[in-house]
């Protein structure tokens, strides 16, 4: 009987949880499959976080579900270098600002994305460099000129940083070897990355500061091409030289013509970085699919075998970060199709569907999927992630 009690009384409790949330016009808290992804993550003190591009928030639909559906943002673009210094010394900073502010008057956390990426740079340094005119001592000096200026300004108001970006190779580059590649590697060499994460905490002590990577999802053969391998292997490395790295980004971008993972491989990565001492993050996460003749055609024999795959590759994500109590965040890149990077991107052959919302606004299969694992997760494998 005591036992039945107890079972009772943690049903009970589990449905006073589920029902947090607004009020609904009769008086009763909206059912469960119509709270936001928000507030259902927040059971389990989870973010749930989208990237925004600027131009679309003049979209009333966008802006709403924006607002609603996500505690967390991330800029797509407007602070990355080339936005925020297009000309050496002059700063823009009002997209960035508005998306602050957008935050702060939403409630929203922030993410920083990025200090330090290859992609995105100022012609004028990428320019400077190539033609001699920018030495390797002032490019050092102006890496932390910008990594200070920039973390200074918002210092307080991100709450992680993506500090380093895309630093490793690939297995199919030349050398298949893992290796530290790009512009900063090539012009400054590895001691950039320990630089770059002590200017960071300099700037800001508080922000939590991450490395941040694609096709991060699962460990390989944990040999010499395991690009999982190498980056766990590097921030040990460094982080037992006492680099302040904080956090692991995975960042997700996945696609249903692969094969994929499931929740326990993806799981096995995030302990391997809490066994550290590390907090880590799903920070662009995204399923795109080939868009054949026939998908283009609207052919549902090929549409809906793709939206069930993207839900699932969603869903292996989410119930990874789940179970791991330090895995603070869960980001999509862009939530509607209208406005998703993945079709300007991939052209040969062309590739969408990526998100979670199609576009027209309505939501997927995948957002349906990564809510019910909101739902359901509860302990004893899923507890609330601590106050970071």
């Amino acid at each position: 009987m005591r036992r039945l009690v107890v079972i009772a009384a943690t049903a009970l409790g589990l449905v006073a949880v589920l029902s947090q949330g607004p009020v609904s016009a009769n008086g009763r808290p909206p059912a469960v499959q119509d709270q936001s992804l928000k507030a259902l993550a927040a059971r389990h003190n989870l973010a749930i976080g989208t990237a925004i591009s600027n131009d679309a928030l003049a979209e009333p639909q966008y802006k709403a579900i924006a607002t609603q559906q996500f505690s967390s943002v991330t800029h797509e673009n407007a602070m990355k270098w080339e936005s925020l210094e297009p000309t050496r010394g002059t700063y823009n900073w009002g997209p960035a600002d508005a998306l602050i502010d957008f935050a702060k008057k939403n409630n929203q956390k922030v993410r920083g994305h990025v200090l330090v990426w290859h992609n995105q740079l100022p012609a004028w340094l990428t320019e400077g460099v190539a033609n001699g005119t920018i030495s390797k001592t002032e490019l050092r000096d102006l890496l932390k000129k910008h990594i200070t200026t920039v973390v200074k300004r918002y210092k307080g108001k991100i709450w992680q940083w993506d500090v380093v970006n895309e630093a490793a190779s690939d297995p199919w580059d030349s050398p298949s070897e893992i290796h530290l590649k790009g512009f900063w590697a090539q012009n400054l060499g590895p001691t950039y990355i320990a630089d770059a994460f002590r200017w960071a905490r300099a700037a800001d002590p508080h922000a939590l500061l991450f490395y941040n990577d694609y096709n991060m999802e699962a460990f390989g053969d944990r040999g010499p091409s395991d690009k999982v391998w190498f980056i766990y292997n590097l921030i040990k490395n460094l982080r037992a030289q006492g680099v302040p790295i904080d956090g692991f980004g995975s960042q997700g971008h996945l696609g249903t013509q692969y094969g994929n993972f499931d929740a326990f491989q993806v799981k096995e990565v995030l302990d391997a970085f809490s066994d550290l001492g590390m907090v880590s993050a799903f920070t662009e996460v995204d399923v795109r699919s080939q868009m054949t003749a026939g998908v283009q055609a609207g052919d549902s024999n090929e549409i809906n075998p793709r939206l069930q795959a993207s839900a699932s590759n969603f869903s292996v994500l989410l119930q990874a970060c789940l179970l791991n109590r330090n895995c603070l965040s869960y980001t999509v890149w862009g939530f509607t199709d209208k406005h998703s990077w993945v079709p300007t991107w991939f052209t040969d052959p062309p590739e969408g569907l990526a998100t979670l919302y199609d576009e027209n606004y309505q939501p997927k299969r995948a957002y349906n999927s990564i809510k019910s694992d909101l739902v359901f997760a509860g302990p004893p494998h899923v507890q609330p992630r601590p106050r970071r």
